[in-house]
């Protein structure tokens, strides 16, 4: 699913559209305030949805190798965190749906768990 899709269904505010020249494919999704979990789980390629909204998510992102990051409940990052992404390249968006109907409507648009190491996966 390409990332102008997931932001479409997120009705997300992208935080730093200097680096949206591309338009991302995003092959899988995750949600989680743990990011261990995301560390441990998350495929290479997926968009992270969190509440959390600290320097900690991007830099996990960026182990990870997720592709962009959705802010939950409208949180907004500080300027720090926009910029630390932006020089990483890893979009940010904003939405203000919680973290449940954010993933379910992003399942059933067709975007799919990336989430490796836990019960119930299918690729």
């Amino acid at each position: 699913m390409k990332l102008s899709e997931i932001i479409h269904h997120a009705k997300g505010t992208v935080l730093n559209p200097s680096i949206l020249i591309n338009d991302y494919e995003i092959i899988g999704g995750c949600g989680s305030d743990l990011m261990s979990d995301v560390l441990a789980a998350v495929k290479p390629g997926a968009v992270l949805l969190t509440g959390l909204c600290n320097p900690q998510v991007v830099r996990t992102a960026q182990m990870a190798d997720v592709r962009a990051i959705i802010f939950l409940r409208g949180k907004q990052p500080s300027t720090e965190i926009v910029a630390l992404a932006t020089q990483e390249n890893i979009p940010l968006i904003s939405s203000d749906m919680g973290m449940f109907e954010l993933c379910g409507r992003l399942y059933k648009a067709g975007l799919h768990s990336y989430e490796s190491n836990w019960i119930g996966f299918h690729e």
